[in-house]
């Protein structure tokens, strides 16, 4: 009796030591049973917030087109982490999304499975009915000649007589496909949780010049309910030709010598072979070297956040010079901008590596918007000197 005892104590042991508590994305399979394993060892509601982050994480926090390549990014995305390591990364994804969900908060997405089971369920919030799907567009922004700087689209499911349908606490996953003369420009999703959904914000300085035909666009909007997926497609859109994408024009080293072909040696092509030149003629000047920057570069990031905080967005804007960040108007949108943000508690400021035309600088903080959220971000911000001012280039939020 006593060894039964003992085998049966040592055989769930053993079993519950081969549970994984962390994924493992050698493949498929293990990706699945590894997933399988963490899930089993929450409570039913945490189990279902775990399913909404591998959702979002998969929907939008991978680069890869079709459901097979998306398992794959994303298995290598979380290969080796835990359950609260992928909580954080959700959470980070969804907020540079603009989609409105957090690990802390109630299951607001559906019954969500990575893996493909689309079948619904008696309480598959997923499951909307619905006729057919229907788009509005209209510009936004203004350039500052009263032209728009982008282009909202909203789509809406909607019942046989064009009447938008209702429903609530839904994860379907809407995406915007761009094209120009046939040739597909741009690619966004996003999750339509209601039928208030806000849908995309298109900016035209994300749409490249030499891509765009005529200045008109076409858009295909696609949504996923578990039933079925409805698309609808918008052709001629009009666009503001003077704020699409131009590529930066090549940069040229002023410090490289240009040698004069008359005094190139052909028999020994690279040795230095004297020029005749003129006696009187003054010797070249060696190039100035850049304007130091006299100011910390951390200098330059605390003020940003600190102008961002008090919501003078102007100076910030200033402070900086990141194409990725378009035109004041996108940058200070109150909505996808720094415009949504009601204040920024600093934690701390570093400076990474920084020379004279270049500087790292990370920064932690915390960001609340104005309807009371807070979140916690570590950047890393660029910066390049431009007259002897350090000037923010690039952003980048880290996990």
């Amino acid at each position: 009796m006593k060894k039964f005892s003992f085998l049966l104590i040592f055989s769930l042991l053993l079993f519950t030591a081969c549970k994984k508590d962390h994924v493992d994305a050698t493949n498929t399979k293990t990706l699945q049973s590894s997933i399988n394993d963490m899930t089993a060892s929450l409570s039913t509601i945490k189990q279902i917030k775990f399913n909404e982050a591998l959702y979002i994480l998969k929907t939008f926090g991978v680069e890869a087109d079709g459901d097979v390549a998306e398992l794959k990014a994303l298995g290598q995305l979380i290969d080796g982490k835990k359950v609260p390591e992928i909580m954080a990364m959700a959470d980070q994804v969804a907020q540079k999304n603009g989609i409105e969900w957090a690990s802390t908060a109630p299951p607001s997405l559906g019954e969500m499975n990575i893996f493909g089971n689309d079948k619904a369920k008696e309480s598959d919030s997923n499951d909307v009915k619905a006729n057919s799907l229907s788009i509005t567009t209209r510009p936004t922004g203004d350039d500052g000649t009263g032209a728009p700087t982008a282009l909202q689209i909203v789509p809406r499911l909607v019942d046989n007589a064009g009447n938008p349908v209702s429903f609530t606490g839904a994860g379907l996953e809407a995406t915007l496909e761009v094209f120009s003369n046939g040739i597909k420009l741009s690619t966004a999703k996003n999750l339509m949780q209601d039928n208030n959904f806000k849908g995309f914000n298109l900016k035209f300085s994300s749409l490249p010049a030499a891509k765009v035909v005529d200045n008109k666009i076409d858009i295909t909007v696609s949504v996923k309910t578990t039933a079925k997926t409805f698309k609808m497609t918008k052709i001629g859109l009009d666009v503001n030709p003077l704020l699409l994408k131009v590529p930066a024009a090549p940069k040229v080293d002023s410090t490289a010598v240009i040698q004069d072909p008359a005094v190139i040696d052909p028999n020994n092509p690279n040795a230095t072979v004297p020029s005749a030149t003129d006696p009187n003629a003054t010797a070249p000047t060696t190039p100035a070297a850049p304007k130091q920057p006299a100011a910390d570069p951390k200098s330059t990031v605390s003020g940003f956040l600190n102008n961002v905080s008090a919501q003078n967005l102007k100076a910030a804007y200033n402070s900086a010079s990141n194409p990725n960040w378009g035109s004041y108007e996108s940058f200070s949108n109150p909505t996808s901008g720094f415009g949504s943000v009601k204040n920024v508690s600093v934690k701390n400021i570093t400076t990474n590596a920084s020379n004279a035309t270049s500087a790292s600088v990370s920064a932690t903080y915390d960001v609340t918007d104005k309807s009371g959220k807070t979140t916690s971000l570590k950047a890393t911000f660029g910066l390049k000197n431009v007259n002897g001012d350090w000037k923010i280039s690039s952003y980048k939020i880290n996990p």
